[in-house]
Order: structure tokens, then sequence, then C-alpha cells
């Protein structure tokens, strides 16, 4: 069986040590007509979860260059898509607030 590949791209951190992300999806938004690129380095929190980035980025450029997400409107656009992700992996119902 062959092994899925996986997108993944290198920056370089805060330590100015270069590491290895994984691009988990990108998707252009109606509402600010801007592309975001959601990854992970793959480490843990300290709740054991996995830490997950999201940047802006523009597709057509050569040399892509991520930028900061700078509205808490994005990020939740950004965190609710992540979360209906998660429910489909999880197989859950999408919450309904009471």
């Amino acid at each position: 069986m062959e092994e899925e590949s996986k997108m993944t791209f290198k920056v370089i951190n805060d330590e100015g040590k270069e590491v290895e992300c994984e691009v988990l999806f990108t998707f252009e938004s109606d509402e600010t007509k801007k592309n975001y690129i959601v990854y992970t380095d793959n480490t843990l929190d300290d709740e054991g979860n996995t830490k997950v980035y999201a940047s802006i980025y523009n597709p057509d450029e050569d040399e892509t260059k991520l930028m900061p997400i700078e509205t808490d409107k994005e990020w939740k656009i950004i965190e609710t898509i992540l979360e209906e992700l998660q429910n489909e992996i999880q197989g859950n119902e999408p919450a309904t607030e009471e």
C-alpha cells in the first residue's frame, strides 16, 4: 500500500531553528477574499494536543510568504472550519448550542 504524500514546508522558528511543517489544509474565504494555510509542526502543547498554526498566504507567488492573521473575524472563520473538520474526523454531529 502506498503512503499518502504529505505537503510539507520549512520555516525558521523564533529560536532561529529550521522546522518542518505539514500542511493540513488551505482555503480561500469568500468573506475576506484571502487565502489561508493551516499547518502543524507536529509538536504537542501542555495538554497533549497537536499544535496547529494558521497564516495568510498568496498561492500565486513563486516564493510563498506567510503573513499573520490580524483580526478576530479571520480567526473565528479558521476556528469554525477546524471544528467542523475535527467533528467530521471524529464522526460527531455538529454541536448545537443550548
